[in-house]
């Protein structure tokens, strides 16, 4: 099968059974599937404010999570990290924005961004080593590493970064330096939705384009071969793989605070780094496809509410089909292998 047309067919065919298995699962519920999905598609596209203000904006933190965990799986790191290292962005953006005593969005903006990244990649760093140094598994780490970060934003904005008052469990709102501008008039869409599709390009140009990305796409092709060759070693290609998806997780924390909520709060993420497995995964790890599966998800979301509203199916069925996404992504993937004779993935 052509080697280009077979992530296309792959995501086509996973979203054809996903609908079908939902519609399926739906319909033995006693709802129309045919209701169903005309209301979660007018709430996610019914007008241009639904589509730029609420679908592309709850797709952006699922653009870059998605992002994240799409380089370290090309890499054959299965970094679970993503919704821990988004919580790690979003505290070290938050505190930077309220503490740093500058109040110019030349200074300030680049200063968190750059703060999110950094404790992003930190947070990243410790499976890393563990997994360089010691042997260490990264998927049971990572995921461990995720409640480590939950338990720290709990703790943080119940104590120290508490807002003033002591009501509610929220930081203060950032500085207005710090908050990113719309990216389109009279919309909710913010500068961080460019910034992903500007990280995507990079992304894939990287990979595809550079002696770098071919030494991270052979270590995720075989690690073993890669250091038999002798041409350069697994271990730091894995580092890399590992920092650069923390930083682009915590980036997306802080990105979600800067542009839309303005203040940390427990519960700031819903799964965001979690759906980012299916995002990437229906995307076959390609970064600018991963911009369009993003989207896609973020209309699942955005048209949770319409669904909930108008065709009495609660939201919740949204993490059912996301988690169909996933099941259909690799059980397609597994029958094009086959079809294939076994041949080799992408």
């Amino acid at each position: 099968m052509n080697r280009t047309l077979t992530p296309v067919l792959t995501a086509t065919a996973a979203l054809a059974a996903t609908l079908a298995v939902a519609a399926a699962l739906l319909a033995l519920g006693g709802h129309s599937p045919g209701a169903v999905f005309a209301a979660l598609l007018r709430g996610a596209f019914g007008t241009w404010d639904r589509f730029f203000s609420f679908t592309l904006v709850r797709a952006t933190p699922l653009l870059l999570t998605g992002l994240a965990v799409a380089l370290a799986f090309k890499a054959r790191v299965w970094n679970i990290g993503a919704e821990g290292q988004l919580h790690a962005g979003a505290l070290a953006g938050v505190a930077v924005a309220i503490l740093l005593p500058v109040h110019s969005p030349l200074l300030v903006l680049p200063a968190t961004l750059a703060a999110a990244a950094a404790a992003g990649a930190l947070w990243a760093a410790v499976p890393a080593a563990m997994k360089t140094r010691m042997g260490v598994g990264e998927v049971i780490t990572t995921l461990l590493m995720n409640f480590v970060a939950v338990f720290l934003a709990q703790f943080l904005v119940q104590g120290p970064l508490q807002e003033p008052r002591g009501v509610f469990n929220q930081t203060d709102e950032i500085p207005l330096a710090a908050r990113l501008p719309a990216l389109l008039p009279d919309t909710r869409l913010h500068l961080g939705f460019l910034l992903g599709i500007v990280i995507a390009v990079a992304l894939w140009l990287y990979l595809t384009r550079t002696p770098g990305g071919f030494r991270l796409r052979a270590v995720g092709a075989s690690p073993r071969a890669a250091e038999v060759s002798g041409r350069f070693r697994a271990g730091p290609v894995v580092w890399l793989a590992f920092l650069t998806s923390g930083a682009i997780a915590g980036l997306a924390g802080w990105i979600q605070v800067a542009g839309v909520t303005h203040r940390m709060y427990e519960g700031l993420s819903p799964g965001w780094g979690y759906t980012a497995i299916a995002v990437a995964l229906l995307a076959r790890l390609n970064p600018l496809a991963v911009v369009v599966t993003a989207i896609v998800f973020g209309a699942l979301s955005a048209g949770g509410g319409a669904m909930q509203r108008e065709a009495g199916v609660p939201e919740v069925w949204v993490r059912g089909i996301e988690a169909l996404v996933i099941l259909a992504v690799l059980t397609v993937d597994r029958s094009w292998q086959v079809l294939a004779g076994g041949g080799s993935r992408d």
